[in-house]
């Protein structure tokens, strides 16, 4: 008989990514054929794994599945399936505005939906994947939940509390990709400072990145999403001692006033959030920070936002982005603050912000010129052979181009020479 087709629609960050494709493994497993964002959905089954994190993130999971009601109602597919953030947060409203859909899970019940349609529970490990990124690369999840409750936050409510996996099961999952080809690990998790204090009673990511960085073809490790409070320092010495983990750390730091952080209930203020970069920076030379910083939060006045356009401009961060503050409903923050700044003000901070860190962005882009760079080849594009430098996180991080003077292999390393910029990115020659 033929194999039923199933169609995967991921939305939001890479830890729903990794949810998917665990999916897609269990799929197999007990004999469908999974299709991932498919460029037109027709499969017999629809599965749509949705992000409720923002307003924007919400608007597009809800468009989402009334695209796939559409595709329903006119024949395309036969059923709709939908899981993920979304529905674990909104799951009694959405039933009742879509009950054209067929079956609805949260963000942790999900394999409930492999074993409801195939009749048995499909004897996958619990990191088997079918990886969805070029296979050079995947994500690592290495815990689930959060903690902190930061007032403007929601993902505590749709999560639950902080859960680290154990050091040995992220180590066998890295083994086993490596022995499928994957050489570039990008680690993440929702608070990867915390890691391992609910399991180990003390912070663990140290002793795992250095596990990890020893298992032989790990080749990059990039650590994503730290949190600035009780960061575990010892972490500094792993990434200054192995060539294989990436000078490159994603630590989300939001606001450098006193009074718009404590009413963030971020547990830092702006002197220790100093102090920390400039350890980290001490510590690992070379590093490249991302940080991602919030206007518009309830208490920033002028003076908290000019505070924050001068720390930008000092600390020149190698990566940032920036968002303007929305209010989620049961969060702290709307529940004790007015939401008083008015939109139009919040993006022209926005805007503000953001035209600053271009500048930096620029000049720190045309220091490199002349430089030597070791990069991961992504893709081929008509003109160019498209890389990323240890600095440089896939989707979100400037890419290099790389001109075609010989072919170079997908997957593969190489050393360019950096010759010009573009925007953002940085155009090289191979050496």
């Amino acid at each position: 008989m033929p194999r039923k087709k199933v169609d995967v629609i991921t939305l939001g960050c890479s830890k729903n990514l990794v949810d998917s494709e665990r999916l897609m493994s269990m799929f197999a497993e007990s004999g469908f054929d999974a299709v991932h964002e498919p460029k037109k959905v027709r499969g017999d089954i629809a599965v749509v794994n949705t992000c409720g994190f923002i307003g924007d993130a919400k608007e597009e999971s809800v468009n989402m599945i009334l695209e796939l009601i559409q595709a329903k109602n006119e024949g395309h597919i036969k059923s709709l399936y939908v899981m993920g953030c979304l529905s674990q947060r909104y799951l009694d409203e959405l039933k009742d505005e879509m009950p054209e859909v067929d079956g609805w899970y949260g963000k942790f019940d999900w394999p409930e939906l492999v074993t409801m349609l195939s009749s048995k529970h499909p004897a996958t490990s619990a990191y088997d994947r079918v990886i969805t990124t070029p296979r050079h690369h995947a994500y690592i999840k290495i815990a689930e939940g959060c903690n902190r409750f930061c007032s403007f936050c929601a993902i505590p409510l749709i999560t639950g509390r902080f859960k680290s996996r154990p050091v040995e099961d992220i180590i066998e999952e890295v083994k086993t990709l490596v022995s499928r080809g994957v050489k570039e690990f990008n680690i993440i998790a929702q608070d990867l400072s915390a890691y391992g204090s609910d399991l180990y009673g003390h912070q663990e990511l140290a002793r795992l990145i250095d596990e990890m960085a020893s298992v032989d073809g790990v080749q990059w490790i990039r650590l994503h999403y730290a949190y600035p409070a009780q960061f575990p320092m010892e972490l500094l010495d792993v990434m200054a001692k192995h060539h294989n983990v990436c000078k490159y750390l994603d630590i989300a730091l939001q606001h450098i006033s006193d009074k718009v952080l404590s009413n963030m209930r971020r547990h830092i203020n702006g002197e220790e959030t100093r102090r920390l970069l400039d350890e980290i920076r001490k510590r690992v030379p070379g590093i490249h920070i991302r940080t991602t910083l919030m206007v518009g939060f309830p208490g920033e006045g002028e003076k908290e936002f000019c505070e924050l356009k001068e720390f930008v401009k000092e600390q020149r961060f190698e990566r940032m982005g920036a968002f303007a503050y929305c209010e989620e409903e049961d969060t702290y923050g709307a529940l004790n603050f007015t939401d008083d700044i008015p939109e139009d003000e919040k993006q022209r901070r926005l805007s503000q912000l953001m035209d600053i860190q271009a500048g930096i962005a620029q000049e720190i882009n045309e220091a490199k010129i002349g430089s030597t760079v070791r990069v991961i080849i992504d893709r081929e594009e008509d003109q160019y052979f498209v890389g990323r430098t240890q600095w440089d996180s896939p989707e979100v991080d400037p890419e290099v181009l790389i001109k075609k003077d010989k072919p170079l292999k997908k997957g593969e390393f190489y050393d360019v020479k950096v010759v010009d910029t573009q925007f953002y990115d940085l155009i090289a020659e191979l050496v």
